[in-house]
């Protein structure tokens, strides 16, 4: 019988464990970065880990209830003393004893993942929802009997001239206390209709207030949770933060996602819980980051791709996963933040979402438009916002189309033998001598290469997405990997770096296993992964180039966290884009992030873009006749059919081939080999 099966997440690890097994032993033998520093006595807490029970389709597994060891006293006696979050099992303690899948929080990570989008510096021009405005007001006269909100309200229009003033009950129990100590003097903070022009009162201050009002600009992707607080005031951005999405415990891509909500009853309201949760987290992180009071914050922004807007909202996201793939609603949503049970900040703090632009192109796809701007560009520009899930938008002044493309999570380093998300110690840059077939790295956390004289023994933990792609296209170029696919051997490669694994190969990367390091290698698998991933990346670029009736663009943006992370070249000769000039190829950083901070700053940009999404021409990928066949030509590296005349003149790829269906095998220098015939009996 088969020992049962433990998957990690984030990391994606997987292997077999005999019953018994304590859950921190198998994070250790698979090389999961899981803490602990007490030697597993459960002293420490360190290993915090929360296990997931139910049916996992993206995994094959089912998880039943009694995977885990029961909860035992050792536990106890922690969550006694100081508390253990809901789910939370200690490592040390819980133990194998069926399938299960763990998913390891950020706190109980060695190596805390980089989150890498960062705010990009931009002109906004400031006309944010929310603002302080000072007013005094008449006081209550016995002779002229009114409420003391009504006597706010209209001091505010004969002073600021606005009018239709709303108060929710918190607020208006502040309102009378506030007035008299400042003496008929208050500061109010007023958040005006982000769909219509009613104002709400958010907070009230005795007197002249000088203090600040904050918002939060939110991309809650697939895989990351990145925040920005911007001052409301001038827009500046005074701390960034982000962490990992802990939905990826329930599937890595939202199709695995929207299959845990279709297999477990109830299972859309453990995704918008653990999502719900992570936010309020993250909300405290960049107050305190801040410096500031997590209450100051009276805004938040949204934009998400339709799967997570669902769950944020906590709608089931079932109708999303088969066609027609109907949103529950596609327009802008406006609401208190109470509602979405979003509680660390103000307690009367708003909600703005972005519209959804069709099914499978979410608010972060409009909120890149709002940030890009392709309808107001000359010149035909493609935007790709790279991620688990892409968001592709071409277009000009003559018009917009935008797709998604289900590209995985290969690109965030899952799925990848040696990968891992982005942290100290993961390889980010690649290298290899086109000569020598020696290659050459920079990790996450160093400025050198691996080549450097100063790089020293730095404890170097695996390879994130943009070292894979580097990687990968590196390979291509030096004459280990051919056009179909294939890593050739280390006779057909000229390099001992090039080992057998079964029946294919893989090259090392990097072998640390004398110093107790990892071997970093890069196995067929991880080829075929880049392959599917690129692939569906690039034929919902052709898709809309075929709509749009091009065979080629004048320019390509690169959006979301590869936009600043990897090289045109090594995305080209990947064939994760179409060809253009490499000059004509540049980043846009966390393009999505940076539309949210827009709206978060300018009613009027949340009114635009409400209606640009309407003029944009949505392309289903799932349905396109085509899509199929783009996906396969796109297989090939850099492409089996469209041509690359702009990377050509750049670069020479060599022209080898590792598999001749009985005709022998090319080497790196164009030579052929025969095939050694097995012996007969």
């Amino acid at each position: 019988m088969t020992d049962p099966l433990v998957i990690f997440t984030p990391s994606g690890k997987r292997g077999h464990f005999p019953v018994g097994t304590p859950i921190l032993t198998a994070a250790r033998q698979l090389g999961v970065d899981l803490d602990s520093v007490c030697g597993g006595r459960g002293i420490c807490s360190k290993c915090q880990v929360s296990p997931s029970y139910g049916e996992f389709s993206k995994h094959g597994v089912t998880v039943r209830d009694d995977a885990l060891s029961p909860w035992n006293s050792v536990e106890q006696r922690y969550d006694d003393i100081r508390g253990l979050p809901k789910g939370r099992r200690l490592g040390c303690q819980a133990t194998v004893q069926g399938d299960i899948v763990v998913d390891v929080p950020p706190e109980s990570q060695v190596h805390r993942q980089v989150v890498r989008k960062a705010a990009a510096v931009r002109d906004i021009i400031m006309d944010p929802a929310t603002k302080m405005y000072f007013v005094t007001v008449v006081e209550p006269d016995m002779h002229e009997p009114s409420g003391d909100l009504e006597r706010l309200a209209q001091a505010l229009k004969d002073q600021w001239q606005i009018e239709d003033l709303h108060a929710p009950l918190p607020v208006l129990r502040k309102l009378q206390k506030a007035l008299r100590k400042g003496n008929w003097e208050v500061t109010v903070a007023l958040h005006r209709g982000s769909l219509d022009d009613r104002h709400q009162l958010l907070d009230i201050w005795p007197g002249f207030h000088e203090g600040r009002v904050y918002g939060l600009a939110i991309d809650l992707g697939s895989t990351t949770i990145a925040a920005h607080l911007c001052d409301l005031r001038n827009g500046l951005v005074l701390a960034s933060a982000g962490v990992m999405n802990p939905q990826i415990r329930f599937g890595e891509d939202l199709m695995s996602r929207v299959s845990y909500a279709m297999m477990n009853p109830g299972g859309e309201v453990e995704m918008t819980a653990a999502v719900r949760e992570a936010i309020n987290a993250l909300t405290v992180q960049i107050a305190t980051e801040a410096e500031i009071e997590a209450e100051q914050i009276l805004e938040a922004v949204f934009v998400c791709n339709p799967v997570m807007h669902h769950l944020l909202l906590g709608i089931d996201p079932v109708e999303l996963g088969q066609a027609p793939f109907a949103l529950a609603t596609s327009d802008a949503m406006a609401l208190p933040a109470r509602d979405m049970e979003l509680t660390a900040m103000n307690d009367a703090a708003q909600v703005f979402i972005l519209p959804c632009i069709a099914g499978h192109v979410g608010a972060d796809a409009a909120a890149v438009a709002l940030s890009e701007e392709p309808g107001k560009s000359d010149d035909l520009v493609l935007i790709v916002d790279v991620g688990t899930n892409a968001e592709i938008l071409l277009g000009n002044k003559t018009r917009v189309l935008a797709c998604s493309s289900p590209t995985g999570p290969a690109f965030e380093g899952a799925q990848i033998s040696s990968g891992q998300r982005a942290a100290p110690g993961a390889i980010e840059r690649v290298e290899i001598d086109a000569a020598t077939k020696e290659p050459r790295f920079k990790i996450i956390g160093s400025d050198l290469w691996s080549t450097d004289a100063d790089f020293g023994t730095p404890q170097i933990t695996g390879i994130c997405g943009s070292g894979i792609i580097e990687a990968v296209a590196e390979m291509r170029m030096a004459g280990i990997l051919d056009d179909k696919g294939l890593i050739g051997s280390a006779d057909q490669t000229g390099t001992v770096r090039c080992v057998e694994t079964g029946r294919t190969h893989a090259y090392v990367l990097h072998d640390g296993t004398q110093a107790g390091g990892p071997l970093i290698t890069v196995t067929q698998g991880d080829i075929r992964a880049i392959q599917l991933a690129k692939s569906a990346l690039y034929a919902g670029a052709r898709l809309l180039m075929d709509e749009m009736g091009v065979d080629h663009v004048d320019r390509i943006t690169l959006a979301g966290a590869f936009g600043a992370h990897i090289s045109p070249k090594h995305a080209m000769v990947l064939g994760m884009i179409p060809d253009a000039p490499l000059d004509k190829v540049t980043s846009a950083g966390n393009a999505a992030g940076t539309g949210a901070r827009i709206a978060l700053c300018s009613v009027a940009a949340r009114r635009d873009i409400a209606q640009v999404v309407r003029q944009i021409t949505k392309v289903e990928t799932a349905i396109a006749p085509k899509f199929q066949e783009h996906f396969v030509n796109a297989n090939a590296i850099p492409h089996a059919t469209d041509g690359f005349p702009n990377l050509m003149g750049v670069v020479t790829l060599p022209d080898v081939s590792f598999n001749l269906g009985g005709g022998g095998s090319v080497d790196a220098d164009g030579k052929r080999r025969r095939r050694a015939r097995p012996p007969r009996d």
